[in-house]
C-alpha cells in the first residue's frame, strides 16, 4: 500500500473509532523523564466472525478532481455535483446487504467517500467483506478495528506510592479539587516548572529583604498537592486541579528551610485574606502565640490547616500539636506520646524540583501534603463541612496502632455517597482529635 494511502486510511478509521468504537487505554511500562510514548499499536484483526453489531468501513471513488464541478478540495466537506448520488448509492448497497448506514466522511485526498455502516447483530463478517470485495460499486471495504495507545499517565505516576495505595486514578473520577484554594506556606515554589505551569494563582514573597526565588522544598511540596495530571510529563498531584497561593515564608539556608514567626503570620494572613481553603504548613516549631492565633481563627473560618509532625518533638511539635490541626506523620514514622496523627506516604517520593526538574523526597513535610491535596478533593465534594463531621468520616486502614494509613477510597465513599473504586473493607476507626 501506498504510504500517502496507508495515511489517509488511519485518518478514517480513526475517525470511525472516535464515533462507533472505544479504545482501551493501558498503562505502559517507566519510560524515561521527557515525555509519553506515541506509539500506537493495533490490537489485531478482529476475529472473521465478529460479535454482535460489528462496523465495517465501505469506500467509494470520488471522481477525479477535474471532473469535480465545484473544486471540491481536501480542505472541506463541501457538497460535489456527484455526492448526493454516491449516497444513493451507499443506502441502496447497505439496504442490499442488510446493513445500517450511519455516517459518512470524505476523503478527497485519496479519491474516496468514506461510509460507515454497521451489521446486524450475528451477521457473520467474513463472508460479507468477501461479497463487497466482488461489489463493482465499491472501491474496498474492511472491518473497524480497535487501536490502543501505549501509555495512559505521566511517566512518574506509577512510581508515586500514594498512586496505588491512594487509588488516585478511580478517586479522580469523582474529584480533582477543582478550584479549591490551597495556601502552601513555605519556601518559593517553581511556578513555571513544566508540572506546575498553571497551578498557581498567585506567588508572594514574606522573607524581608529577599526576591521571590525558587526553591526545593516549596517547588517539592507543590509537587504533591498538585502537579498537573495527563500532561505527559513528571508526577501527579493528589489534587490536580486544585490552585495554589504560593506563599514564600521560608528560606533555603543550604540543605534546611528556615522560616521564622514574622514571615509565617504575614504568610498566614495572607491566606485568611485571600480566600485559601487548606493551608500547607509542612513544618514545626516551639509552640508561638502570634501563630497559634491565627491558625485558630483559620480553624474558626472552616479552613483546613495541616500540619506535619516533628519526630524529635514528643508531641509533634507546632502546629501538629494544635487541636483542630491535621496532624500528618510519615508512614513508618513511631507513634508521638498523646498525638494521633495521620499517617500518609512521606518516603522515597517522587515530586518536582526547582529547575524543571523531578526527584525524590521524604519526610513527614511530603506526607503532610498529600494530606493536604486529599482535603481540598474533600472539600470540593462537601464544601465547608464542619469539621467534626470531617474528621470522623475520614477511614483509616485495619491497623492496631494510632499511625495507620488513610483509605481514600472509602473516605470518598463516606462523604460523598459514591465510590468511583474498589472501595477496600477498612475499619471503621475514626479519627482521633489531637488533645
Amino acid at each position: 500500500m501506498r504510504p500517502l494511502l496507508a495515511r489517509w486510511l488511519a485518518v478514517c478509521l480513526g475517525l470511525a473509532l472516535l464515533t462507533g468504537a472505544t479504545a482501551a487505554q493501558t498503562e505502559s511500562d517507566l519510560p524515561q523523564i521527557g515525555g509519553p510514548s506515541t506509539d500506537v499499536q493495533t490490537a489485531g484483526p478482529a476475529a472473521p466472525e465478529a460479535a454482535a453489531n460489528a462496523e465495517i468501513l465501505v469506500m467509494f471513488h470520488l471522481p477525479a478532481p477535474h471532473f469535480r464541478p465545484d473544486s471540491y478540495g481536501s480542505a472541506d466537506y463541501r457538497d460535489d455535483a456527484g455526492r448526493a448520488a454516491r449516497q444513493r448509492l451507499a443506502a441502496q448497497l447497505a439496504q442490499e446487504y442488510q446493513l445500517e448506514l450511519v455516517e459518512d466522511w470524505a476523503m478527497p485526498v485519496l479519491s474516496i467517500d468514506c461510509y460507515r455502516m454497521r451489521l446486524p447483530a450475528g451477521m457473520a463478517t467474513a463472508p460479507l467483506l468477501a461479497a463487497l470485495a466482488q461489489d463493482q460499486r465499491v472501491a474496498w471495504t474492511q472491518l473497524i478495528q480497535d487501536f490502543v495507545a501505549q501509555g495512559g499517565s505521566d511517566p512518574l505516576y506509577r512510581t508515586q506510592p500514594v498512586a496505588g495505595a491512594w487509588q488516585l486514578a478511580q478517586v479522580r473520577k469523582v474529584a480533582t479539587g477543582r478550584k479549591v484554594v490551597v495556601a502552601v506556606v513555605d519556601s518559593g515554589v517553581e511556578s513555571n516548572h513544566p508540572d506546575l505551569a498553571g497551578q498557581v494563582a498567585l506567588e508572594e514573597n514574606f522573607v524581608d529583604q529577599q526576591k521571590y526565588v525558587a526553591e526545593l522544598h516549596g517547588t517539592a511540596i507543590a509537587g504533591v498537592i498538585a502537579a498537573r495530571a495527563g500532561n505527559g510529563i513528571g508526577i501527579e498531584g493528589v489534587a490536580p486541579e486544585a490552585r495554589l497561593l504560593a506563599l514564600r515564608a521560608c528560606w533555603q539556608a543550604g540543605s534546611a528551610t528556615r522560616c521564622n514567626s514574622f514571615t509565617l503570620a504575614k504568610a498566614l494572613n495572607f491566606a485568611l485574606a485571600n480566600g485559601a481553603q487548606v493551608i500547607n504548613l509542612s513544618l514545626s516549631g516551639p509552640q508561638d502565640r502570634l501563630l497559634q492565633q491565627l491558625v485558630e481563627v483559620a480553624l474558626a473560618r472552616g479552613i483546613r490547616v495541616v500540619g506535619a509532625v516533628d519526630p524529635a518533638r514528643p508531641d509533634g511539635g507546632f502546629p501538629a500539636n494544635t487541636p483542630g490541626v491535621f496532624a500528618v506523620a510519615s508512614d513508618g514514622a513511631a507513634p508521638h506520646t498523646g498525638n494521633h496523627a495521620l499517617t500518609a506516604p512521606g518516603r522515597d517520593i517522587p515530586t518536582t524540583m526547582p529547575g524543571g526538574r523531578w526527584g525524590l523526597v521524604s519526610g513527614s513535610s511530603y506526607a503532610a501534603a498529600h494530606v493536604s491535596g486529599m482535603l481540598a478533593l474533600l472539600e470540593q465534594l462537601k464544601p465547608q463541612m464542619p469539621a467534626a463531621r470531617l474528621r470522623d468520616s475520614i477511614v483509616l486502614n485495619e491497623g492496631g496502632v494510632p499511625l495507620t494509613g488513610i483509605d481514600l477510597c472509602a473516605t470518598i465513599s463516606r462523604i460523598s455517597g459514591r465510590c468511583s473504586c474498589a472501595c477496600t473493607h477498612s475499619s471503621s476507626s475514626q479519627f482521633a482529635q489531637s488533645p
